[in-house]
């Protein structure tokens, strides 16, 4: 999946992979894409919670050998 920027959360655990998003997202544009690439399993479970509260869209989220890719597209 293409996307329009990428944030590195690996070695992060929650809160701070969501919160790093947060501030992240501020930085795009509507409709703009967001990579975050972890390592924290629970991230599986947050990402997809912050985003209903928040409004913003999970595309997916693709895991390889205990590493996630979460994608989301920015509400607008």
């Amino acid at each position: 999946m293409k996307a329009d920027a990428t944030l590195d959360c690996i070695g992060l655990y929650c809160p701070m992979p969501i919160a790093n998003t947060a501030k992240k997202l501020k930085e795009l544009k509507a409709g703009q894409v967001l990579e975050v690439l972890a390592d924290d399993e629970g991230i599986k479970e947050d990402m997809p919670a912050w985003c209903r509260i928040t409004g913003n869209e999970l595309l997916g989220i693709e895991e390889e050998a205990g590493q996630y890719k979460v994608y989301i597209k920015k509400s607008g």
